[in-house]
């Protein structure tokens, strides 16, 4: 394994971690995967679906060979995530107009949302090279995964939270972690820049996407759906556009899976991002050579509020890749998606259900066939943001096209009947 920059290409050794390359870009981790038997590891991965209590029983360490084959089993820290639900529902795939679209929940995490996935990766790596305060910026998800695996690893947990546009119920889950949460006036990016710049004089371990060991660790959400269908993954992959890591994560397993002949063929991956907080939907839609950040994304979904991904080449890289596409929505579009998703029994929050509807989209343009399969990545818990879903069902909204209101009525007999 070694460390690579993803633009000049300068090597790292992985025993000198560094998040960025001294050109300022983003780094990859890459394997040595010249001495893989697909075909035995396909084996002990199905194998190991029977495992409960040792660290192969997670569904992100399941595929330690191809994450991180050099850590020590001891340093693993985990809660057994992954293994999240793969579905595939009528009400869903009748409100998109597909004939067949699967939903990943990766909602069914520990700490409830996606970043399970890459955190325990990136935790553990950090635990492995001696690290004891770890930190992120972040709108919620990530604060809440990172103070959870921290507590897991008996290490201190540092969060940086912008003062507006977040999930109180992320940032209480992020407390009762034992998370010391810092909230300040700007925006994730600007979290971000300020950590790029002094993690290391405050002694922290960063476990946001700059981090590449977090990539790594999102990268099985690809496998697990590949592993659940048989190795025939769908011809489209979509998912929610924020930071852009998960795009380049799963970008990164889907060239994995093809380059080991786990797979004979990669999906199309489109990326969803809502019309309030879409920079880099608007540089492809634009051809632009650059992202152009927004410096005021406004969204209601928290986890894509973001108007300065970090990882945009690195998403880039993952649409030449796939032949991809990219796509915006509205919040009202995103908020009623996310009720058909609640209501088929699954749930999700709002960024999650941005899935759902940019595949409606794209299928009412025709850009999506309806007889071609998909797969939506639902990334966070339905409880995540309960302030959203007291303004949809509960207040007067002609948008809430599935609002279900409390009734109240007298409790007779003859009253229920009529009810």
């Amino acid at each position: 394994m070694k460390l690579s920059c993803i633009d000049c290409h300068k090597e790292y050794s992985i025993d000198s971690f560094r998040y960025l390359c001294d050109c300022g870009n983003l780094l990859d981790v890459i394997h040595d995967f010249k001495s893989i038997d697909s075909e035995y590891l396909k084996q002990i991965f199905n194998k190991r679906l029977a495992d409960r209590v040792s660290p192969f029983a997670s569904g992100v360490w399941r595929y330690k060979e191809l994450i991180s084959p050099e850590l020590e089993t001891n340093h693993i820290v985990t809660k057994y995530e992954g293994n999240t639900g793969l579905y595939k529902t009528e009400k869903i795939s009748n409100y998109i107009g597909n004939r067949c679209t699967w939903v990943k929940a990766q909602s069914e995490n520990p700490s409830g949302s996606f970043k399970d996935n890459g955190m325990t990766v990136a935790v553990s790596h950090g635990y492995s090279l001696g690290k004891t305060k770890f930190t992120c910026t972040s709108t919620g998800n990530t604060s809440s995964s990172l103070a959870m695996y921290a507590s897991l690893a008996n290490s201190e947990s540092y969060v940086f939270v912008p003062n507006k546009n977040i999930s109180v119920n992320k940032v209480l889950q992020t407390l009762s972690y034992g998370a010391k949460v810092i909230t300040f006036e700007g925006t994730y990016d600007n979290g971000i820049q300020f950590l790029e710049k002094y993690s290391d004089d405050l002694g922290l371990y960063v476990c946001n996407s700059i981090n590449p060991f977090r990539i790594e660790g999102q990268k099985s959400i690809i496998y697990e759906i590949a592993q659940y269908l048989q190795w025939k993954l769908p011809d489209w992959v979509i998912v929610p556009g924020g930071a852009l890591s998960n795009v380049s994560a799963l970008g990164k397993g889907l060239n994995d899976l093809y380059t080991l002949g786990f797979i004979d063929k990669i999906p199309r991956v489109a990326v969803v991002q809502a019309e309030g907080a879409s920079p880099f939907h608007k540089m492809v839609e634009n051809n632009q050579e650059t992202l152009i950040p927004n410096p005021n994304p406004d969204t209601v979904a928290s986890a894509l509020n973001i108007g300065d991904p970090p990882s945009w080449k690195k998403g880039l890289r993952t649409l030449e890749q796939t032949n991809g596409i990219t796509v915006s929505v509205t919040d009202e579009e995103i908020l009623n998606a996310k009720a058909i998703v609640d209501q088929s029994g699954i749930g999700c929050e709002p960024a999650s259900a941005s899935t759902v509807a940019g595949l409606k989209k794209l299928v009412a343009q025709n850009v999506i066939d309806s007889d071609e399969t998909a797969v939506c990545i639902l990334t966070g818990n339905l409880l995540k943001d309960t302030e959203i879903l007291k303004k949809y069902h509960l207040e007067s909204n002609e948008e809430a096209h599935f609002a279900n209101s409390i009734i109240s009525a007298e409790l007779t007999i003859e009253n229920i009947k009529k009810l």
